[in-house]
């Protein structure tokens, strides 16, 4: 791995870090919000149809299902029959990769959490959010370097901080900076993908990189010896949702196929939550090669997945979201209602019993 760039502030902080995103993302974020708002004009009247209740024959999506997470989801809660065909189940999950994806016309479909649509805006990319989980448990944690002394955020000060603007990881730390009151200019930002995070660690070359609950076992399995450990805060993120393409869900056929996808996306979820015994043996211990004490130690800090009938927090929550990267100079701000394609509203949570709505 290469040498680390320092980070940078202000504008040129924005321009720097859009170009981890790709050639072609990054002349994208230079436009701004002006691409953007041509996009949702462009968009606006295609993809504002009522959706159709049934999906016409030989309708295809291509779904992110990272690991093979989602399609075993579906496969083990008996949920496989869809009304209409996936051409390709796509093991991506990085927001990055995700909205790269999204412009090569690889993905119609994709989990996240609530910062790549925000970056994808700011990149000029127009893409809606159709689905939203809420999360009330922390499901990242900050690991350290081998061998460091940190003991909790405040020792983060003059630290080299692991830090991808275009996903969860990255949102998770500036909260929890602003919560202990740590100023950016405190802190070296090194901008780089979740992907990279672990062998940057490895090496030395951040102090610091939040990683997920289901990270952190193996990581520490290898390097807790050496002197790595974890550190938790109360810090969560609040949003795991599905989002796709303008350009798919103004095509009624792949708009109707979406919205039956949502359903059987949420009954996945509680399905997993309900059978933590069977999810952690065929998931964790035979797919991520886990033990089953490091499978069970994550799925006991597993969220109950929560499907809202009404987007009112998941919007207020996205709005502050923006509005802290704005604040750092990381995206322009822009009011965050645009990325909502309320037409999916409520979908998930009539699929799932009442316990798991609210």
């Amino acid at each position: 791995m290469p040498p680390l760039s320092p980070s940078v502030s202000g504008v040129d902080r924005r321009l720097f870090l859009s170009s981890l995103l790709g050639a072609a993302a990054g002349v994208a974020g230079l436009s701004g919000c002006a691409g953007a708002s041509a996009a949702d004009t462009q968009s606006k009247g295609a993809a504002s149809a009522p959706l159709s209740a049934k999906v016409p024959s030989g309708t295809k999506l291509k779904i992110a299902s990272y690991q093979g997470q989602q399609e075993l989801q579906l496969k083990l809660a008996g949920l496989s029959e869809l009304p209409f065909t996936v051409s390709s189940w796509v093991n991506i999950g990085a927001g990055p990769d995700v909205i790269n994806a999204f412009r090569a016309k690889s993905l119609d479909v994709a989990n996240n959490a609530g910062i790549p649509p925000i970056q994808a805006h700011f990149q000029g990319y127009d893409a809606k959010i159709v689905a939203i989980n809420i999360t009330r448990k922390p499901n990242y944690l900050f690991a350290t370097k081998p061998g460091s002394d940190i003991q909790d955020i405040q020792g983060f000060k003059g630290k080299k901080l692991a830090f991808s603007q275009g996903q969860a990881q990255g949102v998770v730390l500036l909260r929890a900076l602003k919560k202990a009151g740590i100023k950016y200019d405190d802190v070296d930002l090194v901008p780089l993908t979740s992907n990279q995070f672990l062998t940057a660690l490895q090496a030395g070359q951040v102090d610091i990189a939040p990683l997920a609950n289901s990270q952190s076992p193996a990581y520490l399995k290898q390097y807790g010896s050496k002197g790595a450990h974890t550190i938790t805060t109360d810090v969560v993120d609040l949003l795991n949702l599905l989002w796709a393409p303008t350009s798919v869900l103004a095509d009624s056929a792949k708009a109707a196929a979406v919205a039956a996808y949502i359903p059987r996306w949420a009954k996945g979820q509680v399905w997993a939550y309900e059978h933590p015994d069977t999810w952690n043996e065929e998931f964790y211990v035979k797919t991520q090669n886990l033990t089953l004490a490091q499978a069970q130690s994550i799925t006991e800090l597993a969220n109950k997945p929560l499907f809202p009938p009404s987007w009112a927090e998941a919007v207020k929550w996205e709005q502050e979201t923006a509005d802290l990267l704005a604040e750092g100079g990381f995206v322009k701000g822009f009011k965050v209602d645009s990325l909502f394609d309320r037409r999916f509203e409520g979908i998930a949570a009539k699929a799932v019993p009442a316990e798991y709505r609210r």
